[in-house]
């Protein structure tokens, strides 16, 4: 056994890891940074990147598809599942390649392999290779697929968001369970790659949306293109043969008994802690065992021990992970000197078509933050002059504005290139931008931000600090 003692010490290398490594090391250069598995962060791997480019695919299948409105005919549009397949881990394995890269040229002598386990505050054991005593300690763990034992009846059928990925081609059908993000996103990709789909969601949820007027919008968009009931009641789960069978109660209150190729558990992630012998420590942890952190210093109950990225169970985002790691490794390394981290403003994007946005508050916090003090601007995508040229003229945008200052609160979208207009309002956001600054902005024409300015005005009429909203005002341009 071999026994050593650090200065900190972080466990798991993803994006939150990488980024404590590299700010921890600006301190110190005792350092030890322990994986357990294969080098490679969630987004690379099992995440952000091989999704989309499922999304991708997804996107070229259902365009090429849908040309005749304007005028264009494409016959013969055909999929290869298995080439779809192909490429999505060939990329996905490049991206993976760049981060194994970067960890791989960090200082060989402070990386360990092997999983670390708590013996005291401030001991680890590796393996049964080596003891490490640290000084400060960075739990960056990462997360894993979690879905109740009820979906355990479909056998080798199931499969998780983790092992999709791995699939050779894609399959002749699936049942999602999940009508967040990740559901959505790969549901309605599949569906576009010709897979039979159905999703099931819990409690109406849909994505990340939580205005009801969007939610309702987006429910009914996404099933005029494919089976979504956000509220499923699915009474049994069995493998019967080859396939995974499901009963369930349909949207017209019928029974139904319908097979899938698999089911796809897409029901969120659970933080992986349970392996770390926490139960060996001081630290005070919440009802699911997370260690509770302060979400600015991220600084757990034990004063040297620090969470970061997806095992804290806050943002599951890369960039918040990014964010986490670097204010974790800087106290860490900077410890018992603490100060806090630059959080920056909430942003939140799925990249379904049309997209889901939010930026801000949402509509529940700013309810609860402003009582009755705010207004809602909003626009309507379906009039909305370049949304119509590109028909892509679906959706809805609702911006939060508070009474007396005029400053930007939130926003949540659900259409067309969302991800865009989430960036700009965020940034408006984080600067505290008031709705009268933000339209002091430029807005070129024709663009799809034009309905942003739209939905800008009418709040600032709303908030009784600029002019009524003229119905089709032309220095905005036909449509705008």
């Amino acid at each position: 056994m071999i026994n050593k003692e650090v200065d900190v010490a972080i466990i798991g290398s993803g994006t939150a890891g990488m980024g404590a490594y590299r700010t921890a090391s600006e301190h110190t250069d005792n350092i030890m940074l322990i994986e357990g598995g294969v080098y490679g962060t969630t987004c690379a791997r099992v995440g952000c990147m091989p999704s989309k480019l499922l999304i991708s695919a997804a996107e070229a299948a259902y365009h090429s598809s849908h040309t005749d409105i304007f005028g264009v005919s494409v016959d013969n549009v055909t999929v290869d599942k298995k080439a779809v397949m192909t490429r999505l881990r060939s990329e996905r394995d490049r991206f993976v390649g760049f981060v194994i890269e970067s960890v791989e040229g960090f200082d060989e002598k402070h990386r360990v392999k092997g999983y670390a386990k708590f013996i005291d505050d401030n001991t680890l054991q590796i393996d049964d290779h080596t003891t490490v005593k640290a000084k400060s300690i960075v739990i960056a763990t990462g997360s894993s697929p979690a879905y109740p034992g009820f979906f355990n009846g479909a056998e080798d059928r199931l499969i998780t968001t983790d092992q999709v990925f791995e699939l050779e081609q894609l399959p002749e059908s699936m049942v999602i369970f999940g009508a967040g993000v990740i559901g959505l996103e790969l549901g309605q990709a599949l569906s576009r790659l010709g897979v039979r789909v159905k999703v099931f969601g819990k409690d109406g949820a849909i994505g990340m949306l939580q205005d009801p007027e969007i939610r309702d919008y987006a429910d009914k968009t996404f099933n005029d293109e494919f089976y979504l009931n956000s509220d499923g009641d699915v009474k049994n789960i069995q493998k019967v043969g080859d396939t995974v069978e499901i009963t369930y109660v349909d949207q017209d209150g019928k029974e139904q008994r319908e097979s899938f190729e698999y089911l796809l558990a897409a029901t969120g992630r659970r933080p992986n802690v349970d392996k770390l012998g926490l139960e060996n420590t001081s630290l005070k942890r919440d009802e699911l065992g997370v260690p509770e952190a302060n979400n600015f210093t991220l600084q757990t109950s034990v004063d040297h021990i620090f969470m970061a990225g997806d095992a804290n169970n806050d943002i599951p985002l890369l960039h918040e992970a990014a964010d986490e790691g670097r204010i974790a490794g800087e106290n860490a390394g900077r410890y018992p000197k603490i100060k806090s981290g630059h959080r920056r403003t909430s942003l939140g994007i799925a990249f379904t078509e049309p997209q889901m946005m939010t930026a801000g508050l949402n509509i529940h916090q700013v309810k609860q933050q402003c009582q009755a003090c705010y207004a809602v601007g909003e626009v309507s995508f379906e009039g909305q002059g370049r949304s119509r040229v590109m028909n892509i003229n679906k959706g809805i945008l609702k911006v939060y504005g508070e009474q007396g200052t005029g400053r930007i609160l939130g926003a949540e979208m659900f259409g067309p290139r969302a991800e865009h207009i989430g960036h700009l309002l965020s940034w408006a956001i984080q600067k505290n931008m008031t709705v009268s600054e933000a339209l002091d902005m430029p807005f070129y024409h024709p663009v799809i931000e034009e309905g942003l300015r739209t939905a800008l005005r009418d709040l600032n009429a709303k908030l009784f600090l600029g002019p009524e909203m003229i119905e089709r005002c032309m220095d905005c341009g036909p449509g705008a």
